[in-house]
């Protein structure tokens, strides 16, 4: 991490303070990315990020890598064996809102969408510069327009808030506070994002 300032969270913790200095905000523009968050920020509603993070790589095993094109064919007997996992959180609703999530996506594709397109369409015209964690909010008119549209293209788990944490993991929004040391370079890559976006439509 760069020096000076100090980070908005994960002090202590090495794999959080590694998460925030290298992932929390950087741009995630792929499918199976932005699929992973959407599903990890689901299975977090309630309880803390800490607690997914360290179960992170269960996840990854548990749902294939996160690879939407496996779960979306995940059956009955897989929502067994999952609910068996101790190694992730184990919550039938949760479970199935990943694999519905999964189907859903692959329909968009069908239509020729994707997910990355839709999710960057909600960014929003001017990203604020928080200075507290009081000015962070823990959603916003996009996230609430964003919730909406994926619920009706069949998506479950994807409330305002759930749409807003996944919108500042993968770098729709840069919130990380003024003073952290790592704003300056999450938005230099959240800005390029943004342009290739924009190039791609």
């Amino acid at each position: 991490m760069p020096s000076g300032g100090k980070r908005c969270f994960g002090e202590g913790d090495p794999l959080y303070e590694h998460y925030h200095d290298t992932e929390w905000g950087y741009p995630v523009t792929d499918e199976h990315g932005i699929y992973e968050r959407l599903c990890l920020e689901a299975f977090q509603a309630g309880l803390s990020w800490r607690t997914v993070l360290h179960k992170r790589e269960a996840f990854r095993d548990a749902f294939a890598g996160f690879d939407p094109g496996r779960v979306a064919h995940y059956t009955r007997r897989d929502v067994a064996r999952l609910m068996d996992d101790a190694g992730i959180i184990r919550n039938r609703a949760k479970i199935e809102a990943a694999i519905g999530n999964a189907r859903a996506l692959l329909e968009l594709h069908e239509g020729d969408g994707t997910l990355a397109a839709l999710v960057w369409s909600f960014a929003p015209p001017r990203n604020r510069v928080p200075r507290s964690h009081a000015q962070v909010p823990a959603t916003t008119p996009q996230s609430e327009a964003l919730s909406k549209t994926l619920r009706k293209l069949g998506f479950r788990f994807v409330g305002p808030t759930t749409a807003y944490a996944m919108m500042q993991a993968i770098g729709v929004v840069n919130d990380h506070l003024a003073e952290c040391p790592v704003r300056a370079a999450v938005e230099q890559e959240r800005i390029a994002a943004l342009a290739d976006m924009d190039q791609s439509r």
